[in-house]
């Protein structure tokens, strides 16, 4: 049976988006974006997203779609990515879902619990508030106001905390009330074809630095600049991608270049960590492919698929 939809799953500079746009082409496929940062409009560099060329050579999808400004949630992206689906499936074309976002690939396959948006002067208010606060400070008052929460969220997640504080404040419900009944799912994992890739760390933390370091010289100093003065509330998303943050403490005259590009492939190496961890917990259907050829190993398993079974008549 042919896969409904190809998914390609990994850390940041594994290799998914060569990978995806060898498949596009073998498979008569459209490469639909599961990366939270290459969302944004303003961030082509920094993200590594696919360049104009690359975009050229297959359809992209739910690629720079979104203004820095906008603050882009799961839910947003599950229901683009619910049309999206529609559109190729009339156009008969395979999925090839690709991207570092462990929860885009979960939600899609799982669906999403239904917690309520906050107001945005809620959020700004709480975040004004939680400034100056440490997340063990956070931990602490939202076990004080919301215990159950609390116990499900670790110390060291300052933004899971603060989420949490924000839904309690707006709706003075506490949030796990809210996670109960899933949306239903868009894809189904037993229809797809599910794949982790997963480089040795050494050769996976080399590529990050020398990533970097390429995009450095390939213009992310003035993309960044060019970011920084729209004047963008810092807490946004695409403020907070890997990376921003340093080139902007650089740009400002608190770090140098050298400081700013040592610090932003450590967070990458750090992030890269973390989400092996969410994979090897939370996707457990993936296929986890550690090869030199990843593209030979996907093309066996889509044979497979493919290949009819024999009945019994």
């Amino acid at each position: 049976m042919r896969a409904r939809a190809i998914l390609i799953a990994g850390p940041t500079a594994s290799g998914k988006s060569a990978l995806a746009l060898e498949l596009a082409r073998r498979e008569q496929g459209a490469i639909v974006n599961a990366d939270s940062m290459q969302v944004y409009r303003d961030l082509r560099i920094i993200t590594a997203r696919p360049t104009v060329e690359e975009e050229a050579a297959a359809p992209h999808l739910l690629f720079g779609h979104v203004d820095a400004a906008i603050n882009y949630s799961v839910g947003r992206w599950l229901k683009d990515f619910a049309r999206v689906m529609e559109e190729l499936e009339a156009r008969e074309l395979t999925p090839i879902l690709v991207g570092g976002t462990g929860m885009y690939f979960k939600a899609a396959l799982y669906g999403l619990s239904d917690i309520p948006a906050v107001p945005d002067e809620v959020r700004e208010a709480m975040r004004a508030w939680a400034q100056d606060k440490t997340p063990q400070q956070l931990h602490a008052m939202l076990a004080a106001r919301d215990p159950d929460t609390a116990a499900t969220l670790r110390e060291t997640d300052p933004q899971r905390l603060l989420r949490a504080l924000e839904v309690l404040e707006a709706t003075g419900k506490p949030l796990i009330s809210f996670q109960g009944p899933r949306s239903p799912p868009i894809l189904n994992a037993s229809e797809c074809a599910a794949f982790f890739l997963a480089p040795e760390r050494k050769t996976l933390y080399a590529r990050i630095d020398a990533r970097f370091e390429k995009m450095t010289q390939a213009g992310a100093i003035e993309e960044v600049a060019a970011l920084k003065a729209r004047g963008l509330d810092p807490a946004l998303p695409a403020m907070r991608a890997h990376g921003v943050p340093h080139l902007i403490a650089y740009l400002d005259g608190r770090l140098t270049l050298e400081e700013a590009i040592l610090r932003s492939e450590l967070d990458t190496r750090h992030y890269a960590k973390r989400q092996f961890t969410f994979a090897r917990h939370q996707l457990q259907s993936f296929k986890w492919l550690s090869g030199e050829n990843p593209l030979r190993d996907v093309g066996d398993r889509l044979s497979s698929c493919a290949r009819p079974t024999s009945g019994t008549g």
